[in-house]
């Protein structure tokens, strides 16, 4: 917030009187004689009092003044509309841009800073400053219109020139630059440089942030007598020379920078220039290649060496048929008459052959080569090798394969979880709740799986997540060789703990400060046939009153989480606590060995 006039301060501080540094201040005086314009309000806006400074700001007498309601004056009604509100609430106002109509009708630009009166949490009245800012707006339109002026000369300036900020955000482009780059730079996003990508003479990339205009801005210095090239999003080439220069403001300081690139394609440096771009060709990762109208390959890099396995002396002079299989040479007419009406061929993906017979997937971009007249003359191709994109895509089908099913698994506990809930609910109110934890249950085993990524969880790590909620989990003790449960036992032995746990807390140890519960499990057989063993026993514990049978828990530890891992559970009651033995085959238990 803008910091008010020291003279309105005191102003503010009483109706009457105030005191500051020790002085009686004379408020009536300040208020009549005083050269901030300054008015008194009711609280629902009516005029109270005007000082001479407000007065001969608006050209109105008091009589025509006074008395009216502040409305009245403003053009602009949602303006004093929401001054009054925000007042009305308590807030004040710090040089809020409003307009006033003036006796002669003119408009005044003005800048409010007001406050409220309130007296046990009522608002009495409102003061107000008002501040004249007309000659400050037409200084701010004439700059608009300057500034629009200028960028119209800039817009139309056939060489191409844009703009930075200090951090090297780019402001302003014009036409040139934008048709020079093959691109629309993004405002306020693209940093230092309009183009798609940069080189440096001897065809190494060049990052935008090292770029001249880069060094500009680092150094505060103007850049000359460099060279560059850049790329266009179309995979063409244009060498240029670039002028930075510093933008300082009235004190010096570095406030941006502006940039105009000078295109050398079409100058006498245009050999020197094409010795770069083959150096950037020749270094190019990708296969390129030049071809003319009669399909005969005229140029051939690396890229297209290491990609189709013929070196340049066999692959120049001979037609680019060759690298398309039998499948598909129709292609090639139809790219050829493409190139003849000027026309680019956009990237495709499609099929190509090797020196050895082999075939490789790639995408192809083709542009039409013309020379110094514009005349087509032939064609760029520029193919990448696309087998890891589609290797990745196969895998990413394959992982939402995956997923599915694991979808539909999760689908299907939780419909059952929901069945066997509804049987043996008493009221929706029950069910509701019932289905939630075990929900939460069953969410609790999912995070596990997920941070393992979905390899499997550990069983103590099980347990304790499912313990862990019901609190007193130092009551109960672990003990067993480690294990790590497959995803599908994670989740309907998890369901299982929860039920364990959840009646332990009703009625058993968990519910009270006596009894312990110990899990422990084992592993036994032979390596070609072993088995899992896992006992929950409650000892000690509050004496046992009733034993409930035929419970959505019940159903869960003797019949539904056993047969989901193949095996078989028995839940005993004792006079203090229950104990729950799953006895299992150990391969459906235990999770795949873990790469």
């Amino acid at each position: 917030m803008n910091e008010v006039p020291r003279a309105n301060v005191i102003a503010y501080k009483n109706p009457e009187t105030s005191r500051e540094d020790g002085r009686e201040f004379d408020y009536q005086d300040f208020f009549e004689n005083g050269a901030a314009a300054l008015h008194l309000l009711s609280a629902d806006g009516v005029i109270l009092r005007a000082n001479k400074a407000e007065l001969d700001l608006l050209g109105y007498s008091a009589e025509a003044y006074v008395g009216r309601h502040i409305a009245d004056f403003y053009p602009d009604r949602e303006v004093i509309d929401d001054i009054l509100g925000r007042l009305n609430r308590g807030e004040k106002i710090a040089r809020y841009p409003a307009r006033l109509r003036a006796c002669d009708g003119s408009i005044k630009h003005v800048e409010i800073t007001s406050s409220g009166h309130f007296r046990d949490g009522k608002l009495i009245n409102i003061r107000c400053f008002t501040m004249d800012v007309t000659d400050l707006e037409r200084t701010r339109a004439e700059l608009r219109r300057q500034d629009s002026t200028y960028h119209q000369i800039l817009d139309n300036l056939p060489v191409a020139i844009y703009t930075t900020d200090q951090d090297g955000t780019i402001t302003y482009y014009n036409r040139a630059a934008a048709e020079l780059a093959g691109r629309e730079p993004e405002i306020g996003k693209d940093k230092w440089c309009v183009t798609f990508k940069l080189f440096t003479p001897d065809g190494k990339e060049l990052p935008h942030d090292e770029c001249p205009m880069a060094i500009t801005l680092r150094e505060n210095r103007a850049v000359r007598n460099e060279h560059a090239i850049a790329q266009r999003p179309d995979g063409s080439f244009f060498p240029f020379q670039p002028y930075p220069t510093p933008i300082r403001d009235e004190n010096g300081n570095l406030i941006g920078a502006v940039n105009m690139l000078s295109d050398l394609t079409e100058r006498q440096v245009s050999e020197e220039a094409r010795h770069h771009l083959s150096a950037i060709v020749e270094s190019s990762f990708d296969a390129i290649v030049s071809k003319d109208l009669n399909a005969i390959i005229k140029s051939w890099n690396r890229g297209a060496e290491r990609l189709f396995g013929y070196t340049a002396e066999e692959a120049i002079g001979r037609s680019v048929t060759m690298l398309i299989p039998d499948d598909n040479q129709d292609e090639e007419p139809r790219i050829l008459e493409r190139i003849r009406r000027g026309e680019r061929v956009e990237t495709y993906e499609t099929i190509r052959q090797r020196k050895d017979g082999t075939l490789v997937p790639v995408s192809l971009t083709v542009s039409p080569v013309r020379n110094a007249a514009g005349h087509i003359i032939g064609a760029s191709k520029i193919a990448r090798d696309i087998s890891s994109a589609r290797e990745n895509e196969h895998r990413i089908r394959l992982l939402m394969r995956e997923v599915n099913h694991r979808v539909k698994n999760q689908y299907s506990v939780i419909l059952s979880m929901i069945r066997e809930t509804n049987k043996r609910a008493e009221n929706p109110s029950a069910f509701e709740r019932q289905v939630r934890e075990r929900i939460m249950a069953l969410s609790l085993s999912h995070d596990l799986l997920v941070l393992g990524d979905w390899r499997g969880v550990t069983l103590f790590e099980l347990l304790l997540s499912q313990t862990k909620p019901f609190g007193n989990e130092g009551r109960i003790s672990m003990s067993g060789p480690s294990i790590v449960l497959s995803p599908n036992a994670v989740q309907y032995l998890g369901i299982a703990f929860h039920e364990l746990a959840t009646n332990s807390a009703k009625y058993g140890v968990l519910s009270g400060d006596e009894g312990n519960i110990s899990a422990t499990w084992d592993i036994t057989g032979s390596r070609a046939e072993r088995f899992f063993h896992l006992t929950w026993a409650e000892t000690d514990g509050p004496q046992v009153q009733t034993v409930g049978e035929g419970g959505f828990g019940t159903v869960v530890l003797k019949r539904v989480a056993p047969q989901a891992v193949g095996g078989k559970g028995t839940l005993e009651h004792a006079s203090h606590g229950i104990t729950w033995t799953l006895e299992a085959p150990l391969a459906p238990v235990e999770a795949s060995v873990l790469k």
